[in-house]
């Protein structure tokens, strides 16, 4: 996993060139929307089992065939493991709004990820619509205005919501 600044450099180093005007002034633009990203990624995780939560909970009573006996999460151990997935996804989409590159989501979690839900017969667009609302959640979290960096958040709020959007489409 690469920071975007690792990242930037990595690339310009394996081309053999000079960084770009363009490429500075992103980073630039990255370093001082920090405090930004940091509070977002503060609330989404000091917030983190109430968003999984809210997020099972409404999934469930959309989808309750997925509680019903036979169903998914239906027993205690299978509710679990759902809730434990959820959990994964949320942290490591935190891991990506941190540094700024979904690499790691992509690599340490949404890798073989529908493979391994079709294994199991894991509904996928059930997974999906969860993570959905974890997003919905996360970003009304991550944007509220109280006690957060002052300043326009719309790009980092887009850039947070396009990778749980990442994580949906992985497991659908």
């Amino acid at each position: 996993m690469f920071d975007a600044f690792t990242k930037v450099v990595s690339q310009a180093d394996t081309r053999g060139e000079m960084l770009t005007g363009s490429q500075i002034d992103a980073l630039n633009a990255m370093v001082a929307e920090s405090n930004k990203r940091m509070d977002s990624v503060n609330r989404i995780t000091s917030n983190s089992s109430k968003i999984v939560a809210d997020a099972a909970r409404a999934l469930f009573a959309e989808q309750p065939q997925l509680i019903a006996p036979g169903g998914n999460a239906y027993t205690s151990r299978r509710m679990a493991a759902c809730l434990r997935d959820m959990e994964i996804i949320l942290r490591y989409v935190t891991y990506a709004i941190f540094a700024g590159d979904s690499s790691v989501l992509n690599d340490r979690c949404l890798n073989g990820l529908r493979e391994t839900y079709v294994a199991l017969g894991v509904p996928g667009a059930s997974v999906a619509a969860g993570v959905q609302k974890m997003k919905d959640a996360a970003i009304a979290m991550a944007n509220d205005r109280n006690n957060i960096t002052p300043g326009d958040c719309s790009a980092l709020m887009s850039e947070i919501g396009s990778y749980f959007d990442m994580a949906a489409n992985a497991v659908a």
